[in-house]
């Protein structure tokens, strides 16, 4: 089952009202839960189960460099612009990357014109890694994350300009 197919299936059974779905096949399970109406979130556990005598490759973490505390400057007209954008916001908890790999060019840079459904980065979540695809048409104003940052739920990603 590959990540589209698995993307498919959270989206259906989210449309769907069940509860809970779990599907178990050689190599993983996937549990999804969704939770009652007043709490309207969604929750998604995808657990792989290691293959015997595959390797385990797993990436490096990457160090958190502290940001040191700067005044805050003066809101310039392009701040004060920022309300006229869309936001792309992370839609699950995990790594940002701007790059599909580290020796393969960027999805997007600032000033890309974007369409629906191009990607525009992936986010690993428990070592499988996710596409983020634009739900919107328009042009990338900012990116707001780093490459290899830790990304929250409904964290903003992108600024997009959609005129």
């Amino acid at each position: 089952m590959d990540l589209k197919e698995i993307q498919n299936l959270i989206k259906f059974v989210a449309k769907s009202g069940a509860s809970e779905v779990k599907l178990e096949m050689d190599d993983f399970k996937i549990t999804i839960r969704t939770g009652s109406e007043d709490q309207k979130g969604e929750t998604t556990f995808v657990q792989q189960i290691p293959m015997q005598g595959a390797p385990a490759q797993q990436a490096a973490p990457q160090p958190a460099q502290p940001q040191p505390s700067a005044p805050a400057p003066e809101p310039t007209k392009e701040e004060v612009d920022e309300s006229r954008y869309t936001t792309i916001k992370s839609p699950i908890i995990g790594t940002f990357y701007r790059k599909p790999a580290p020796d393969k060019p960027t999805f997007v840079e600032v000033g890309s014109k974007i369409k629906d459904g191009d990607v525009l980065c992936v986010i690993e979540a428990m070592k499988l890694f996710n596409e983020i695809e634009s739900e919107v048409k328009g042009t990338i104003v900012k990116i707001l994350v780093d490459d290899s940052s830790p990304v929250e739920f409904d964290q903003p990603l992108f600024l997009v300009d959609p005129s």
